[in-house]
């Protein structure tokens, strides 16, 4: 039996592969089929017709058309059955941890007052009128137009999410993927998200983080491949180049948003990171404009 890696082995171009949020429309029609899968990375399957029966290592699961299955990475045995039906159809949306943690954090306030119950690496949800309006938006689009962009998918499975968190919050917070984030990895990422444009010492995230220094910093390195101060001072370059690009801000205007103590201090930072002065770099936007 051949083994499938997905969404590595579905027939979509390599550009649109390498995305961390994968829609794909996907049917069958076989009777009937077995076969051997490893998921690479989390994913939604809402099954539009036909049944399926998952074998996990841990539990095997009845997959039907009146609800949507969450599952986590790792290595299933599928066996289809189509019934009376002339297609197995289903949507597949493939996310990353990453994309999942992201969500998290951003929703933290949220999330952190819900109790969580024990994990599990699948979870179902039965589908009510929204989850059958959005499971039809989907088929709409992916039927007319298979190259669904970036923004419209980040879009579309947030939408899921939030709904999935706001009504069955316990439920949706109980999914646990695999691989899953460290509590001290959350706290690091909750901590530069929120102080990305302070002007905080190392030592003083680490307090933030309760952790020692030398704990935050190799633990910083790991999460972002990177010592904290070079990424926090390259976020900040980043974004002062957004403010003098797209919001046509003055330099004089933003060093303080960005938490530098000074204006030559930033104007130094600045200097070194893009080879030219805060000044020079908005005249020159200006000039080409």
């Amino acid at each position: 039996m051949k083994i499938y890696t997905l969404p590595d082995d579905i027939p979509l171009d390599k550009k649109m592969l390498n995305s961390d949020i994968i829609f794909y429309h996907y049917t069958s029609l076989k009777d009937s089929f077995k076969e051997k899968s490893h998921l690479r990375c989390n994913a939604f399957s809402l099954v539009v017709s036909g049944t399926k029966t998952m074998h996990f290592a841990d539990k095997t699961v009845h997959i039907k058309d009146t609800e949507i299955h969450l599952l986590s990475s790792g290595n299933c045995i599928a066996s289809v059955s189509i019934s009376e039906k002339k297609t197995f159809e289903s949507i597949l949306i493939f996310f990353t941890n990453e994309v999942i943690s992201n969500f998290y954090l951003t929703h933290a306030a949220t999330i952190d007052k819900i109790n969580r119950k024990q994990t599990t690496s699948y979870v179902e949800f039965a589908k009510d009128e929204f989850i059958n309006n959005y499971t039809q938006s989907l088929l709409l689009t992916l039927r007319n137009n298979k190259n669904i962009s970036e923004p419209m998918k980040r879009i579309k499975l947030e939408e899921l999410f939030l709904y999935l968190l706001e009504n069955y919050p316990e439920k949706f917070l109980s999914f646990r993927q695999s691989a899953s984030i460290s509590e001290a990895e959350l706290q690091i990422r909750k901590v530069i998200e929120a102080n990305r444009s302070n002007n905080l010492t190392m030592d003083e995230l680490s307090f933030l983080c309760n952790m020692s220094l030398s704990t935050f910093k190799r633990q910083f390195k790991k999460i972002y491949n990177s010592a904290p101060s070079v990424w926090l001072n390259e976020q900040r370059m980043i974004l002062a180049s957004k403010m003098l690009h797209l919001k046509k801000e003055k330099p004089s205007e933003i060093w303080h948003k960005l938490g530098f103590e000074t204006h030559t201090g930033f104007t130094k930072s600045f200097k070194k990171y893009y080879g030219c002065t805060p000044k020079d770099f908005a005249n020159n936007l200006t000039f080409q404009e």
